[in-house]
């Protein structure tokens, strides 16, 4: 919709993650560089955390790109599962066939896979995002597939990622002895000022055909001030302001429509959490096998606070947590659908506009009609254009 106003050959904050658009902060290289160093140090568990948006999924993505052909990866995104359910969905990423097997049928093919696959030079790596929504049972079944190893070395690595209270978790004394398994651990935290700004502009330069598009500093810094620097916030309101800047014909973003979208956003109640940068957590050094508890919680969004007061009394903290994820997915899967149909109409009702509009030196105007008003452009959009500009975002 915009990407031809703003000379972009695709939208550059779409909120799939992308490896194409990742950008390597000061936080984001040192996260990249303790998983690089823990699989190739044949480490036993990796373990990676960050808050939600933080961009842990889009850093996942990265890194499997680049691993050497000789590293076999198995990756799960559903972590619902219970102990029986995430054995065959392991066995399955692998390319090993489950059905119709018992559970020590189920291990067997799969120390004998990854026994195959050593002799064959190749390494096996267990990947599992959202980490945080495995259950004990599930963990400690994991724990277990760690023991299948030669003499020398683990026959399977394994990868732990999820948001913060992956780390509660890991901390309760049932996983001791998963814990102390742990070689490499670290948070990911959000981006600061000067990171937002170069990511913001590097994401715009990326996506340019000709002289990119850049955010001015005051515009940046309004846009971390309000996401606490992370990168999923930052893509929702640099896609809104340029949704908005397209709308209204505007060439530059500045601070001043940053605070205007911003302000649509949370009046609409797209922006239902503002975040802020959380406590600083210490990051081990690579190599270590402790996992040290941070000394603070870091701050939870609004609404997972709202659900935590209205949830009953004894239920599980992850439960909402994991909900509110599933909502947000939810949400930004309509968001998708909503904008291309929307945008599809704006397009329609712009050509149709400029087909109706006289051509120099034609009058369409009818000699009973009163002359037309002359058009004038208003510094904000008249409501009319608001409420496009919000189908246009799913937020009518």
């Amino acid at each position: 919709m915009y990407e031809r106003f703003y000379n972009l050959r695709e939208r550059p904050f779409a909120l799939s993650p992308d490896p194409d658009y990742l950008y390597l902060g000061h936080a984001h290289r040192e996260t990249l560089d303790s998983l690089r160093y823990g699989i190739e140090s044949r480490a036993g568990f990796i373990v990676i955390t960050g808050e939600i948006g933080a961009g842990k999924t889009t850093l996942l993505q990265s890194l499997l790109r680049r691993l050497d052909e000789r590293i076999v990866v198995a990756r799960l995104v559903n972590t619902t599962l219970d102990p029986r359910e995430l054995l065959e969905a392991i066995l399955l990423d692998f390319g090993l066939e489950t059905a119709g097997k018992t559970k020590p049928q189920l291990l067997h093919d799969l120390g004998q896979f990854l026994v195959e696959q050593r002799q064959q030079g190749n390494r096996a790596l267990l990947v599992v995002d959202e980490a945080q929504n495995l259950s004990l049972a599930a963990l400690e079944e994991i724990r277990l597939l760690s023991n299948l190893e030669t003499e020398k070395s683990k026959l399977l690595q394994i990868v732990l990622a999820g948001q913060p209270n992956l780390r509660q978790t890991l901390a309760l004394p049932g996983l001791e002895q998963l814990r102390q398994r742990i070689a490499v651990s670290y948070h990911l935290r959000p981006l600061d000022a000067h990171d937002t700004a170069t990511y913001i502009n590097a994401r715009l330069a990326h996506a340019a055909l000709s002289e990119p598009l850049t955010f001015p500093r005051d515009a940046a810094e309004e846009v971390f001030r309000r996401s606490g620097g992370l990168p999923r916030l930052i893509n929702v309101i640099c896609e809104a302001a340029l949704v908005f800047g397209y709308a209204e014909e505007r060439r530059t973003i500045d601070a001043v429509l940053i605070g205007e979208v911003i302000a649509e956003l949370e009046l609409t109640g797209v922006m239902l959490w503002r975040a802020a940068p959380p406590t600083p957590m210490p990051a081990p050094v690579p190599g270590t096998s402790s996992l040290p508890a941070p000394a603070q919680a870091p701050p939870r969004p609004v609404a997972q606070d709202r659900a935590a007061r209205t949830a009953p009394d004894g239920a599980d903290a992850a439960s909402a947590l994991a909900e509110r994820e599933r909502a947000v997915a939810q949400r930004e899967r309509q968001l998708v659908e909503q904008r291309r149909v929307l945008e599809e109409q704006l397009r329609l009702r712009r050509s149709q506009q400029r087909a109706a509009a006289p051509r120099p030196g034609e009058s369409r105007v009818s000699p009973l009609s009163p002359a037309p008003a002359p058009i004038r452009f208003a510094p904000s959009p008249e409501p009319e254009t608001r409420g496009w500009v919000r189908r246009i975002l799913g937020i009518s």
